[in-house]
């Protein structure tokens, strides 16, 4: 059978984790699950970054035996690989109807331009091998899905023998090679995005307190090689359990919160020292008594203010309860945002309004306003507003529809799938790059005093147009 693609030989293992094991601080207070998360959360990016760290997290979605297929000859096929039935199937469904939007002719394209066609098959039903094997049996010439990190690594082998690309929904980067694309938007790519801005304006001491998730950890870890590219110091990270007090005493611990009080507490009892002795008497008669319960309410409002902690940036990645029990816990450690630049996921672009308390914190996203063309174009295929996690297949299936279309209908050769320019998208400009991995143009937000967050330009300040969260 004939191929437009073939793919280089898979590089060499990927470099061993030195860095992390000689240079990390990495602790732990204790495992858990992190907080609840707001009841808005699966918005737009909320929805692709909560399931894609699940899907890296879990098993195969496959339940049963046997495929499904429509297909039409030859390599125009756009083979996709996703659950269209069991518990799966809502969310399988979403995402083909999403790239069936991106794969049809669009307003004013010629009559004779070359058009692809979709070729779909249920994972759901035989399980991903049984998939990839009708994909290819079928001729399609490149793969969009599956959904899952497992399925992704059981295909990948299929698909690169027989010379077929795959761009994968998972955000495992672990699963990328050449020929083979996660697709998702993964934590590593948000940290990358934080940590490059941070260092622009001059922050160089990095720490992270996170849950002890699969986020968390990915978060962390990203963290780790994001400061080794930049040439920064290891980051300190730590890992936190659920409860309030686990949260309180990690982030004490991280932030120095005891020698600070101490160095804070001699400064402030200093001057006492100077007053005449009579005057001091006379102070301590004439003050009020207060009872236990008074004194302990009003120590946080006493306590004497603290010096900056030991670094200048600080990663979070709770949600829900779990986030506000870190802020809490920032607030008696004197965390204060003036003196640290806090960041966090994109999951807070969902709940961004109720963030005032930490104004001035960071998140990278998408910008949301390049999501409004392909909302208006699936509403109007399909009488409803698109779920989150269907930006990923009509991206997908654009990068298809474009190099198609560039090779004038031969195929999906690679040097059109990572052309350097890359693909616009309902989430931004993607690059496919040939090792697997992807690149795309995220933005920072700023969280405003109000709540809400403003999407910050190239020099930092908030872009004058209507873009931003809500």
């Amino acid at each position: 059978m004939n191929r437009t693609c073939r793919f280089p030989s898979r590089k060499g293992a990927r470099a061993a984790q030195s860095y992390q094991e000689r240079n990390a601080s990495v602790s732990s207070s204790s495992s858990g699950r992190s907080g609840h998360t707001s009841r808005r959360l699966l918005r737009h990016l909320s929805g692709v970054a909560l399931f894609a760290l699940t899907a890296c997290s879990s098993g195969p979605v496959s339940l049963s035996s046997g495929t499904t297929a429509t297909t039409t000859s030859g390599a125009r096929n756009v083979g996709v690989l996703l659950p269209l039935s069991g518990p799966n199937g809502a969310l399988g469904n979403e995402m083909l109807a999403a790239a069936r939007v991106a794969l049809a002719p669009k307003p004013g394209t010629p009559a004779t331009a070359p058009v692809p066609q979709i070729d779909a098959h249920d994972t759901a039903v035989g399980g991903a091998a049984a998939a990839i094997q009708a994909a290819v049996s079928s001729g399609d010439g490149i793969i969009l899905g599956p959904l899952t990190s497992p399925d992704t690594s059981m295909i990948a082998p299929v698909a690169i023998q027989n010379g077929v690309p795959v761009i994968a929904f998972t955000s495992d980067v672990a699963q990328g090679r050449p020929g083979v694309w996660a697709f998702g938007l993964s934590p590593r790519q948000q940290v990358e995005r934080l940590v490059a801005a941070a260092k622009a304006e001059g922050r160089r001491q990095f720490a992270a307190f996170l849950p002890d998730t699969p986020l968390g950890h990915a978060m962390g870890d990203a963290l780790i090689v994001a400061c080794q590219e930049n040439a920064l110091s290891a980051p300190q990270v730590t890992y936190h359990a659920t409860t309030p007090e686990a949260i309180n005493s990690g982030l004490a611990t991280l932030s120095a919160r005891d020698s600070r009080m101490t160095a804070a507490s001699g400064e402030a009892a200093a001057p006492a020292q100077d007053l005449p002795t009579d005057l001091a008497n006379a102070l301590s008669s004439t003050a009020p008594k207060t009872d236990d319960a008074t004194t302990t309410a009003g120590s946080a409002a006493t306590a004497p203010v603290m010096s900056a902690p030991p670094f200048d940036a600080l990663l979070l990645a709770d949600t829900g309860l779990g986030l506000k029990n870190v802020i809490d816990a920032m607030k008696a450690s004197q965390v204060r945002t003036t003196d640290v630049r806090v960041m966090g996921p994109g999951l807070w672009a969902a709940f961004a309004g109720k963030l005032g308390s930490i104004a001035g914190a960071w998140y990278a996203a998408p910008d949301p306003a390049g999501r409004k063309a392909f909302v208006q174009e699936f509403a109007a295929a399909n009488h409803r507003v698109p779920k989150p996690m269907a930006d990923l297949a009509y991206d997908a299936g654009s990068v298809a529809a474009t190099t198609y279309q560039a090779s004038g209908g031969s195929g999906y050769p690679v040097d059109q799938l990572t052309r350097p320019e890359g693909f616009v998208g309902a989430d931004g400009v993607v690059r496919l790059m040939p090792d697997g991995s992807t690149e795309r143009r995220l933005g920072i937000f700023e969280v405003q005093p109000g709540g809400g967050a403003r999407l910050l330009g190239a020099d930092g300040k908030p872009v004058p147009t209507g873009s931003g969260a809500s």
